[in-house]
């Protein structure tokens, strides 16, 4: 079988899971997982991003789209690629919301607009804006916005600056997920994720990677309602750091939720 020769392609690269990414690849190209038959035009395409996926380009890139809480959303280079594990963000976030309306809910390093789509699509009446600095990012996020029919209030604007931070007031709930990974960590990442935008990934000069959970708490705390809540995905050894950091900013019932696997994944507080 043809299927099989792709295969077998990737597998002595030595590429992982070349079986779903084989599958995944032949769906794009043919609208069929599991198709057996394909013309000349459909192997040149398939070949071509087997050639991209062998040279470490992540699949989601090559498919040029991902899902994320049962959305389908565009990626592509320059923009974070969605993760299961920021799922666990969006749960803790709608859990909160429940019986409340009239919210105000701003996302700060938004990436591909993958958190503050979801909450609005579950939140409908809810209003959400949503921050990034990368103007490659924040033009997927606006296409995802649109391709799903969601508004979504975008800012392109750097989410350190004290300035652009006081503008705004009142919110209900700040969430992000931003760059939290450590210098040690950037040099260890997979050759797929060393094609993903380091400014997405790298947490600052702060060795443990929590420069930016000091700065946005610093920063933006004073936009947050008293009650309100700020929402951190975290690495998973930065619970107790960032726990840290929320109380010494007048934040109580902080709390830390786990993810998939059992690893600390969330990090939680409301203002007083």
């Amino acid at each position: 079988m043809v299927n099989a020769e792709f295969i077998r392609m990737l597998e002595n690269a030595g590429i992982p899971d070349a079986d779903f990414d084989m599958k995944c690849i032949i769906e794009q190209v043919t609208g069929n997982r599991f198709a057996s038959e394909i013309s000349p035009e459909q192997k040149n395409q398939i070949l071509a991003m087997i050639q991209r996926r062998i040279k470490g380009e992540p699949l989601q890139y090559i498919l040029g789209e991902w899902e994320f809480y049962g959305m389908r959303l565009f990626v592509g280079k320059g923009v974070l690629i969605p993760r299961p594990d920021t799922e666990i963000l969006v749960d803790t976030v709608l859990q909160w919301c429940k019986g409340k309306s009239g919210l105000k809910i701003l996302d700060l390093c938004t990436g591909s607009g993958c958190i503050a789509l979801a909450l609005k699509k579950y939140l409908p009446d809810v209003k959400i804006s949503a921050v990034d600095t990368s103007e490659t990012a924040l033009s997927y996020a606006k296409k995802n916005a649109e391709y799903h029919h969601l508004e979504i209030d975008f800012y392109h604007a750097d989410v350190l600056d004290k300035h652009f931070a006081g503008q705004f007031h009142d919110y209900d709930i700040i969430v992000s997920n931003p760059p939290y990974l450590t210098g040690q960590e950037m040099q260890e990442l997979q050759i797929e994720v060393k094609h993903e935008p380091a400014i997405a990934l790298l947490g600052g000069s702060a060795k443990d990677g929590t420069y930016f959970y000091r700065k946005i708490t610093s920063l933006w705390k004073d936009a947050i309602k008293c009650g309100g809540l700020l929402a951190y995905e975290i690495g998973w050894k930065q619970a107790q750091c960032v726990s840290e950091l929320l109380n010494a900013n007048a934040f109580r019932r902080i709390q830390t939720i786990q993810d998939y696997e059992q690893r600390d994944r969330v990090v939680t507080g409301e203002k007083i």
